[in-house]
């Protein structure tokens, strides 16, 4: 059975411990303290998004993080899905696609006018996911800018 629970203030130091794992497949750096800090301020203030863990028959397997942001032109809240991981041992079995189902109902329960995610070039199982879960390519270039 699978179960998707909001994250827990206990059970970070087990998502830091796949968020590690997930940073290692596309070599991002990861400092484990900044995200531990960053996950205790991110699920005090819900206002900011949420992060769930995903379990299969008791175990917990992965994790997803839901971030917000609001827009005019979509005029309401916009989720953006800003990580899904699951362990390799559960990658292919329909989980994924559960996970983003969960996702996309929770967030349209709540009232959200608009979903985005990012995605790797190469990852082409999770392209594969999203589209079969209706996201479609945006016709827009992502641009970034650190302000740090």
């Amino acid at each position: 059975m699978t179960e998707f629970k909001p994250l827990e203030f206990t059970e970070i130091d087990i998502v830091l411990g796949m968020m590690q794992e997930f940073y290692a497949i596309d070599n991002y750096p990861i400092d484990l303290e900044k995200s531990r800090k960053l996950f205790h301020y991110f699920i005090s203030d819900e206002k900011l998004g949420k992060a769930f863990v995903v379990y299969n028959d008791d175990q917990m397997v992965g994790y997803f993080i839901l971030t917000y942001i609001f827009s005019f032109e979509y005029q309401g809240i916009v989720t953006f899905i800003d990580e899904l991981y699951l362990k390799s041992t559960h990658r292919g079995k329909g989980l994924g696609n559960k996970t983003v189902v969960f996702a996309q109902e929770f967030c349209r329960n709540k009232g959200d006018k608009m979903m985005y995610l990012e995605v790797e070039p190469h990852n082409k199982n999770a392209q594969k996911l999203y589209l079969a879960n209706h996201f479609e390519e945006h016709n827009r270039n992502i641009l970034k800018h650190k302000l740090y």
